[in-house]
């Protein structure tokens, strides 16, 4: 008899943690979608009313009674002109989203199957990690393993340094290098058992046997066996926090569940006396062989002299895509390990895949990710998509306040993506997706640094390389498309510190990828297609609208306008979407309440905005590349920076002044706002940063600044000796440009390997 599973609680007990969105979209009725439509057209009535009253309330030859239409006044009205732009693009990507639910129709499992059967793509997951948390990564490589999917291989590419100098790190990074191995470990007993009943299956269809109850029921029986050991493992799994509780509840028992109802059916099946033909049999036993027949293994790019060790995610990627198809040589060289491309006796053979699929390291998939978004990639008419994807959710039961309205954020950004599909404006959302690889060699560039070639795929000009590379695969002609379904999810950061870091790279970035649109639209145009103004319009505003928001959130605060400018028209701008905005709240399993505070919790990131805008323009300004900066995952705290601890601050006391001083004028409409500021971002504080962390951030950074650690004295300088030349090296790559005041490491040889990275020589022959 099957074993009884024991079934997830719902997560319901306490009202503040949002409840699991179901992965299908209900259809919306028809009211809904009206009420969205009216939004729009009460946003575009009332900003068009606003342009009108606020120009009419001016003066262009000075008149005392009127404002003079000067440079403040009508930034006035580009700021607020821009923010109505940010407001109308979200209600009408709603819209989108919408319409795509009501269209989704969703394949049957078994007609996928069937599919992949006859001609199943090659694919590779690529997991790039750097310093992760190894629960952390143990979590993502279960979720990809158990994809139901023939000849998946899975690769780590860890971006650790090679060499730790200290403890911590040093384990981190041999947990990490670990991990394939032991989950090849755990899934290998399935993994054989379901193989061998394979075999056994078709070697009795080779002798042409006809398929007999008896087949059924033990194919019944190889399911429950996979039933059992999932919910097992399930139940035996370490539980840390909600993340470790959904990869448990939502992929190792949600697919038991699935077998277990296959399971339910075959005996059914059996019991009616059914005859079910050798292929549906054959079929089902193959897909017990696909779930847990995955091959993992690890890569470190750092350890190759012959690879690029730019610290970036995308460089990450793009060295172990620049090595598919190729076999490869390890060879040791004086500058260090290199690759060398062989065609015989290869120490390294990596496989040229149909996709490539790029998953977080903090990311979890549903087991029917690969086989969906696949399927829908082999269609006819997605031959010209390049990136297919589900845009990652927020893991639901959250521990803190923190996480929870950052994961509120988060879900309202899967209904925007998805609504962005709508429209054509489709942007590569780098926790998980699947590329065509075929794709990514139209995009590839090569470079020659010293004896190797550098390839580069994913653009790494800037530290959103996912928002490039959409914009680069626009200008070769190919799409992106988003998968109307929740089949991702990705952690959240729980704490202010690593919520900074995460927040200043997203806005870091778009300002100077926003002129590559304009190759886009005229590569578009040549081709005798046509850009809509929706695209336009949504690709402007994802790139931009953190830069003009942030100045213009600063710039109403800081100047004070004329009474007669202020007009409560505005409302009419805002108040649709704030509205809208705390509908979809509602429907992601969070309060209508919540969107209070998503406001507060975007004026306490104003600082970390504006740091990212400002690196931005200080990168587009001097050319040199901002530093990449990856979200911590740790359970310790991360320290902010001072000043994005003290802003919100300030913020609320400037609040509270305008507040004052408005008040005292009988400036309704300024105390109101400022009001509501003030209020909103004290909230804020106290719930997102908390009182005690501030001054425990506060006083980290100061005495960071104060403290300066003891250096060991330097070693003594040997002296210069031809014994301790480097000859090979100085003889393949000189002095290195060393300037003339340096002679003496030119002479002795002692000079920095990780000046020359990427060099090397050609080893010597036996």
């Amino acid at each position: 008899m099957p074993r009884l599973r024991r079934r997830p609680a719902a997560d319901t007990a306490d009202p503040r943690r949002p409840a699991l969105v179901p992965t299908i979209a209900p259809p919306f009725k028809d009211g809904r979608i009206v009420v969205g439509q009216i939004a729009v057209v009460i946003t575009v009535v009332g900003w068009l009313a606003f342009l009108a009253v606020t120009i009419s309330r001016t003066s262009l030859t000075g008149a005392p009674d009127k404002p003079a239409l000067d440079l403040a006044t009508i930034a006035y009205l580009v700021l607020m002109s821009l923010l109505a732009c940010s407001a109308l693009a979200y209600l009408i990507t709603r819209l989108g989203f919408y319409y795509r639910v009501r269209s989704h129709t969703r394949a049957p499992r078994g007609t996928i199957g069937l599919s992949l059967e006859r001609s199943a793509p090659t694919m590779t997951v690529l997991v790039p990690a750097y310093q992760e948390d190894p629960r952390v990564i143990r979590m993502t490589l279960l979720s990809a393993a158990l994809q139901e999917y023939p000849d998946l291989e899975i690769v780590l590419l860890v971006d650790d340094p090679p060499n730790p100098k200290y403890a911590g790190p040093a384990e981190i990074l041999r947990a990490a290098m670990r991990l394939p191995g032991e989950i090849q470990d755990v899934l290998a007993e399935p993994a054989t058992r379901f193989a061998s009943a394979l075999e056994r299956f078709e070697a009795r269809c080779e002798q042409g046997d006809l398929p007999r109850r008896a087949d059924i029921e033990a194919l019944a029986a190889e399911y429950d066996h996979a039933v059992t050991w999932l919910d097992t493992y399930a139940d035996d799994y370490e539980i840390t926090d909600h993340s470790d509780r959904f990869l448990a509840d939502q992929v190792l028992r949600r697919l038991a569940a699935d077998l277990e109802t296959v399971a339910r059916a075959l005996r059914a099946a059996a019991d009616d006396g059914a005859t079910l033909t050798a292929s549906h049999l054959l079929h089902l036993h193959r897909r017990l062989d696909w779930i847990f027949s995955a091959r993992l293994s690890s890569f470190e790019r750092k350890r190759y002299v012959s690879l690029s060790h730019a610290a970036n995610k995308a460089m990450n990627l793009n060295s172990y895509i620049g090595l598919m198809g190729g076999s490869y040589r390890d060879v040791s060289t004086d500058a260090g390990r290199a690759l060398i491309p062989v065609a015989h006796g290869a120490d390294l053979v990596v496989r040229d895949p149909d996709y490539v699929l790029t998953l977080d390291a903090d990311s979890v998939l549903l087991p029917e990710y690969c086989l969906r978004i696949v399927n829908l990639l082999e269609q006819s008419e997605h031959a010209r998509v390049a990136v297919a994807q589900t845009p990652y959710s927020a893991f639901p039961g959250p521990e803190t306040r923190l996480e929870r309205i950052a994961g509120a954020t988060t879900d309202l950004q899967h209904i925007l993506h998805q609504g962005m599909t709508y429209y054509d404006a489709t942007f590569w959302v780098g926790a998980n997706a699947i590329l065509r690889k075929r794709a990514l060699d139209e995009l590839a560039v090569t470079e020659h640094v010293g004896d190797f070639e550098i390839k580069r795929y994913i653009s790494d000009r800037t530290v959103i390389e996912d928002t490039e590379s959409s914009i680069d695969l626009g200008v070769h002609g190919w799409r992106l498309l988003n998968y109307p379904e929740r089949l991702s999810y990705s952690a959240t950061p729980p704490d202010f510190g690593s919520l900074c870091i995460q927040r200043q790279r997203w806005a870091n970035g778009g300002l100077l990828i926003l002129p590559r649109l304009r190759h886009q639209i005229r590569a578009r145009r040549v081709r005798g297609e046509s850009t809509s103004m929706g695209e336009l319009l949504l690709r402007v505003n994802y790139m931009a609208s953190i830069a003009w928001a942030s100045v213009a959130l600063l710039f109403l605060l800081g100047y004070q306008f004329s009474d007669a400018l202020l007009s409560p028209l505005i409302f009419a701008i805002s108040v649709p979407y704030f509205l809208m905005m705390a509908s979809d709240l509602r429907y992601c399993g969070y309060r209508r309440s919540d969107v209070l505070g998503i406001y507060g919790f975007n004026l306490v990131l104003l600082p970390v905005n504006l740091a990212g805008v400002l690196s931005s323009l200080f990168q587009g300004l001097t050319g040199a590349r901002i530093a990449f900066r990856r979200t911590p995952k740790v359970r310790a705290r991360t320290t902010p920076g001072l000043l994005f601890v003290v802003l919100p601050y300030v913020f609320v006391v400037f609040s509270v002044l305008t507040f004052l001083v408005a008040y005292d004028h009988e400036r309704w409409v300024s105390a109101g706002v400022a009001a509501v500021n003030a209020v909103l971002a004290a909230y804020a504080i106290v719930a997102f940063i908390g009182l005690w962390h501030s001054v425990v951030d506060v006083w980290h950074n100061v005495t960071g600044w104060l403290y300066v650690p003891a250096t060991a004295p330097a070693a003594p300088a040997a002296e210069p000796a031809t014994a301790g030349v480097d000859w090979r090296a100085l003889l393949q790559y000189g002095d290195f440009g060393a300037p003339e005041h340096e002679p003496e490491r030119i002479s002795t040889g002692r000079f920095r390997r990780e000046q020359v990275p990427q060099l090397g020589v050609v080893p010597e022959e036996n």
